[in-house]
């Protein structure tokens, strides 16, 4: 295990600074100019503008800007935000509890709904339930995010009044009262994502355990007298998550970036609002570091599904 930790590190290592390098590269010479509104002000001076291009190294040639700013990120300086004014990974960790709490709740929704739906129907294969099931599931992993985010502003917030469309930051209310209101506000945005990556899910849930419950070594275990729980969860369910386990892995990433859409339907100050507000304003330090971290998270998370791989087949060997 250790020898294949490590050489997976081994094969990271370049992978991302290869994605750093792409990213570093793209974003450096894509048009736009982070002091533009400097420029264009009558009241600040040209040589204000020039000044701060020159502080922040905006100038100087490529090779030795990236250079500065990977030897900057890897002593933990994620730079300075231009349009904030603040640092970048205090800009990051002012929204990452939002989004932490928001997507992650997402996603644990998505996996509640998905794998009890999933398994019970490909347990039951074109049975009512299954029908229905599968019926469903098409229908929300086939309508985006930002259509039924709106459709359920249109019937909680607006003809029923039910639930607040505004994610607000700022509750002034403390207590139960507070936990109660940041209840409320979650209630619509974590719905449209768990609904969408639970209907993605079951989808795969169902497909990997049809493919598992028709393997010989199944009805072996039937055979030999085990009950019908026994079998499915034993064998059945834990080798079948092993494509669900990748599918996983990869969203996970996501919880750290947000929903970049959903959180501009509702206003959630998260990760994800905070990237597109970075691209519009051309905050290339803002978008440098939260696209690299979401690079590594990536790298990193591949990393564990392969790991969790060997303990859900023991078939599977780590050389």
């Amino acid at each position: 295990m250790s020898t294949y930790l490590f050489r997976r590190t081994l094969i990271a290592i370049p992978s991302l600074l290869g994605i750093s390098l792409i990213l570093f590269t793209v974003l450096a010479l894509a048009p736009g100019d982070p002091f533009e509104e400097l420029a264009t002000n009558p009241n600040v001076p040209a040589e204000v503008r020039l000044n701060l291009r020159a502080q922040f190294g905006l100038d100087d040639p490529l090779p030795v800007r990236y250079v500065r700013w990977l030897a900057a990120m890897l002593k933990g300086e994620w730079g300075f935000s231009f349009a904030s004014r603040i640092n970048v990974d205090t800009l990051i960790l002012q929204r990452l509890p939002t989004t932490i709490f928001v997507i992650g709740s997402a996603q644990l929704l998505g996996l509640l709904l998905a794998l009890p739906i999933g398994i019970y129907s490909a347990v039951r294969p074109y049975s009512v339930f299954d029908q229905i099931a599968t019926t469903f599931a098409y229908v929300g992993f086939s309508l985006p995010t930002f259509f039924t985010g709106l459709v359920f502003i249109l019937v909680f917030s607006i003809y029923l009044e039910w639930l607040p469309f505004i994610f607000r930051s700022d509750l002034s209310a403390t207590g139960l009262q507070w936990a109660w209101e940041m209840f409320r506000q979650s209630i619509m945005p974590i719905s449209v994502l768990g609904l969408f990556q639970g209907a993605s899910m079951t989808r795969f849930v169902r497909s990997a355990v049809l493919e598992v419950i028709k393997l010989d070594y199944i009805n072996t275990a039937r055979a030999k007298g085990l009950s019908e729980w026994v079998t499915i969860v034993k064998h059945v369910v834990r080798n079948a998550l092993i494509p669900v386990v990748t599918l996983v892995a990869l969203q996970i990433p996501g919880i750290f970036t947000g929903a970049v859409i959903t959180e501009q339907i509702f206003r959630v100050p998260g990760i994800g609002s905070l990237l597109i507000t970075a691209i519009l304003a051309n905050d290339t330090p803002v978008i440098m570091a939260i696209v690299f971290v979401f690079s590594c998270l990536v790298v990193l998370f591949n990393l564990v599904a392969d790991i969790v791989y060997g303990w859900l087949d023991p078939r599977i060997t780590y050389r």
